[in-house]
C-alpha cells in the first residue's frame, strides 16, 4: 500500500515536540507525501500554543515543495459530553481536526464514560478524526465507536506512535486489531498517521503497516493511499463542504 497522506503530526508549537514547520515539510517531501497535517495540540495541553495560534494560519502558504498543507489542532476530548477546547467559530476555519483523549485533560474513568465522551466527540461535525482510540488506559466500547464512526462519518485512527513498543500507551495493538475487524465488518474507513513530534518519524507508518497487514484490512477502506478516497470519507462532515471540493 502506497501511502500519501500524514495527517496528524507536530511541530516545536505544541511544546513538547521538536521540529518546525519547514522541517516537518521537507520531511514529507522526502517520505514522497502529496500531503500533511500540521495539528498542534489546542489549549487546554499544558505547554501548547494558545487560542490566536489557531486563528492565524491564513498566513501559511498551503504548499511547500510540492506538499499539500492542511493546518489544524488535536483536539482535547475533555468530558462525557464530549465538548473540546476550541470555539466552533475556530473549528470552522481549520483544514483538519483530530480529538483524542489525554491524561491532563480527561481522568480516565470506565468504559461506559469513555465510551461517551468518543461518540459524543465523533458527533461533532467540526471533528473529522478521532486520534489514538487504541489506548488501554481509556478502556472503549468498540462496537459502538465504530458504529457511530460509521453514522457520522468521522474517521478512526491508526496511530503508528501508540504502537511503537517504546510508546507509554496500553494495549494498543490488542484494541487496534479489535477495532479493524469491527472496521471490517462496518465497512468503516480509518487513517493512518504517524502523530510525528519530530521530523524524521513524519511519514512513517511501520508498526501501522505490520498491523493491517496482519488484519488483513482491505486498502479501499485506508484512506492515506489516495486524496480521493480521504475526501470521500469526509465528505459528509458538512462543515468542511467547501474544503473538500479542492
Amino acid at each position: 500500500m502506497n501511502f500519501l497522506l500524514d495527517l496528524h503530526t507536530h511541530t516545536l508549537a505544541s511544546g513538547h515536540a521538536y521540529s518546525t514547520i519547514k522541517e516537518m515539510v521537507h520531511a514529507a517531501s522526502l517520505a514522497g507525501l502529496h500531503m500533511l497535517g500540521i495539528t498542534e495540540h489546542a489549549p487546554k495541553m499544558p505547554g501548547t500554543c494558545q487560542l490566536y495560534y489557531f486563528q492565524n494560519f491564513k498566513v501559511i502558504p498551503r504548499t511547500l515543495e510540492g506538499v499539500q498543507l492542511l493546518f489544524g489542532a488535536e483536539l482535547n476530548i475533555l468530558n462525557e459530553n464530549g465538548e473540546v477546547d476550541l470555539p466552533e467559530e475556530t473549528l470552522a476555519g481549520l483544514d483538519i481536526t483530530v480529538a483524542s483523549l489525554h491524561i491532563p485533560c480527561f481522568s480516565p474513568k470506565g468504559i461506559r464514560e469513555n465510551t461517551q465522551a468518543v461518540v459524543n466527540a465523533i458527533k461533532n461535525p467540526y471533528i473529522d478524526i478521532i486520534g489514538h482510540p487504541d489506548d488501554g488506559r481509556y478502556p472503549l466500547d468498540y462496537e459502538a465507536v465504530v458504529r457511530e464512526a460509521k453514522k457520522y462519518h468521522t474517521l478512526l485512527e491508526i496511530n503508528n506512535s501508540s504502537l511503537n513498543p517504546q510508546g507509554f500507551r496500553k494495549n494498543t495493538r490488542e484494541n487496534d486489531l479489535k477495532m479493524l475487524k469491527l472496521c471490517k465488518e462496518y465497512g468503516v474507513p480509518v487513517v493512518v498517521s504517524s502523530d510525528a513530534h519530530f521530523a524524521g518519524d513524519v511519514g512513517r507508518f511501520p508498526f501501522a503497516k505490520d498491523l493491517l497487514k496482519e488484519a488483513d484490512f482491505p486498502e479501499s477502506l485506508v484512506a492515506n493511499h489516495k486524496k480521493d478516497l480521504l475526501y470521500a470519507a469526509l465528505a459528509e462532515k458538512k462543515n468542511r463542504s467547501g474544503f473538500y471540493k479542492f
